[in-house]
């Protein structure tokens, strides 16, 4: 039987979009506890609005400081962090090495990688008290595949699914379970930062990020015996 997430304290960062609101909403919808967390807080002030008992607060991922106020806030407001899901990232339109530059790259590795440490940083101490919980990293596929979304972006997909795994390895004896979240094409503002935009026909055989709360959803209601440390998600004629 799955467990409850029933009363979970679920922090969701960069909940104000895509697969990060969908993830918020469905937790909040099955009854737990959702700090949602983003830089943008009209964003946020939107999500609240449609579902008052989300508590929302704006951070910004990139700022060490800020994670830990972040996870302070949380568990004052709401309560001791159960569950982590780091949904928030970047990309560039000059992605090919020919126009990357080192501000587009240390852009890329900040938000995506940096900042998925930063969070752990500041969750990590408190679910090692209570010997439990679950920390979600919304990577890529690009993270597991080589293709052509750019040195940048790949290096930082597949630099959060080492430290899913590097976590995973040195915190299991505390009753941590991590899971390296690998979707194929989501339709998601994100595309926005392509070079080219995928078509509409391709955008109509795309993931929705409903797809990926989903699989999330259903990862953490595993018994706490059972980990899934890695899972690809993708779209069925892509």
């Amino acid at each position: 039987m799955p467990e409850s997430l029933h009363d979970k304290v679920v922090l969701v960062i960069g909940a104000s979009s895509g697969i990060g609101r969908e993830t918020a909403i469905l937790f909040a919808n099955a009854g737990a506890r959702v700090m949602a967390a983003a830089r943008r807080q009209d964003r946020l002030n939107q999500l609240k609005q449609q579902y008052p008992t989300i508590a929302v607060h704006a951070a910004d991922a990139n700022d060490p400081a800020a994670m830990q106020a972040l996870v302070q806030a949380t568990e004052a407001e709401v309560g001791p962090i159960e569950v982590l899901v780091y949904a928030t990232g970047t990309n560039t339109p000059d992605r090919a090495l020919t126009r990357l530059t080192p501000v587009i790259w240390n852009e890329l590795i900040q938000t995506n990688l940096n900042g998925a440490y930063y969070a752990t940083s500041a969750v990590l101490p408190g679910m090692r008290e209570r010997r439990r919980g679950d920390l979600f990293y919304v990577s890529s596929i690009s993270g597991l595949v080589p293709d052509v979304s750019g040195a940048a972006y790949q290096v930082s997909k597949r630099g959060m699914v080492g430290l899913a795994h590097a976590i995973r390895v040195e915190e299991r004896q505390n009753g941590i379970r991590t899971c390296a979240v690998c979707p194929g094409l989501v339709d998601t503002e994100i595309l926005e930062r392509r070079p080219v935009k995928p078509s509409a026909e391709m955008l109509a055989q795309a993931l929705q990020p409903q797809d990926v709360a989903e699989l999330i959803f259903a990862i953490a209601q595993l018994p706490p015996r059972a980990a899934i440390p890695e899972v690809q998600i993708m779209p069925t004629t892509l």
